[in-house]
């Protein structure tokens, strides 16, 4: 189906639906899944994607089951899902697309009339962001990189930060400032509460992380009141705060091979070391410092890092 035909009103209510979006982008087909459960009921709509990066798999992993398990009987409202959205990086196993090398999450809102990855944007934002109540895109740190796992929010939103709390991650990032580009900044544009997850990644699903990544949706749609009880929340989550964005990292300015001297979330203070970047022979190339004080965020985890690659990323803690 082309998006442009897509009109929700057209799918039953009481059932589930799966259905594959597909159009032409710089003379390739271009595709990705789209699916719904229609509550028996009307009421609140959310909206939740994966995949925007193609080697992140914990959220297409829990949305494939989050959808099988759900119930239309016991549903007042919908859950539309994107399990993948960037297909071709998917199906590549790459953080950006193999065919124009564009990161789907720095375009939105994209182009009709634009590379394939900017028509992906397009597509999902003219489609279906507009119909969403609340929006969740589902992240993790990818093959290279390792993050915790954790929920982050739009600060100035209140509904994104109520949003953040139900969804019940163990780290809580407030975000005063919503970089462009993102799923969350067209949501934003939009006015559609929106939330992101990151996870440890390493091109692997580990069990705890699906569980609470299901579970972070089951607490959403109840959270929602798409289904019914109260959302499980986590136990004192760690409150962060800062931009959150991975494109202000430390960066490496030369290749070589990391040796991190701290853990993700440790609190380190301004000045302390951070790790350092060795060649082959174990000459010291670089030596990285917080250069703020607060919490370690995100680590090149894969050794052999390249020149411009994030190696730290440190976030403040919420007063």
């Amino acid at each position: 189906m082309h998006p442009g035909s897509f009109h929700l009103e057209d799918f039953p209510r009481s059932a589930r639906h799966s259905l594959e979006f597909q159009f032409t982008a710089g003379g390739q087909e271009i595709g990705f899944p789209v699916l719904m459960v229609r509550g028996d009921e009307s009421g609140p709509l959310l909206l939740v994607s994966a995949g925007v990066h193609g080697d992140e798999y914990e959220g297409i992993r829990a949305i494939l089951e989050i959808f099988s398990e759900l119930s239309p009987a016991n549903m007042k409202g919908d859950f539309v899902a994107v399990p993948a959205l960037n297909t071709p990086a998917v199906w590549n196993c790459t953080r950006t697309s193999p065919l124009d090398g564009a990161n789907l999450a720095r375009v939105f809102p994209g182009r009709a009339d634009g590379s394939p990855t900017e028509a992906i944007a397009w597509h999902f934002g003219q489609t279906l962001l507009p119909l969403a109540d609340l929006y969740a895109d589902l992240h993790s740190a990818g093959v290279a990189c390792e993050m915790p796992l954790l929920v982050g929010y739009d600060a100035t939103d209140a509904r994104s930060r109520d949003a953040a709390f139900a969804f019940g991650a163990p780290v809580i990032w407030a975000h005063p400032n919503v970089p462009p580009g993102r799923t969350v900044s067209e949501a934003k544009a939009r006015n559609v509460p929106s939330i992101y997850t990151e996870a440890r990644g390493a091109g692997r699903i580990h069990r705890d992380d699906l569980s609470i990544y299901k579970q972070g949706l089951r607490n959403l749609l109840a959270h929602m009141g798409i289904t019914s009880g109260s959302p499980r929340a986590a136990p004192s989550p760690l409150h962060l705060l800062g931009d959150g964005d991975i494109d202000q990292s430390i960066p490496a300015g030369h290749r070589g091979f990391l040796i991190p001297h701290v853990s993700i979330l440790d609190a380190v203070e301004k000045g302390q070391k951070l790790g350092d970047l060795v060649d082959l022979t174990g000459n010291v190339l670089e030596t990285y410092t917080a250069p703020v004080g607060g919490r370690v965020v995100l680590i090149h985890a894969c050794p052999r890092v390249l020149p411009g690659e994030p190696v730290f990323l440190l976030a403040g803690v919420h007063p």
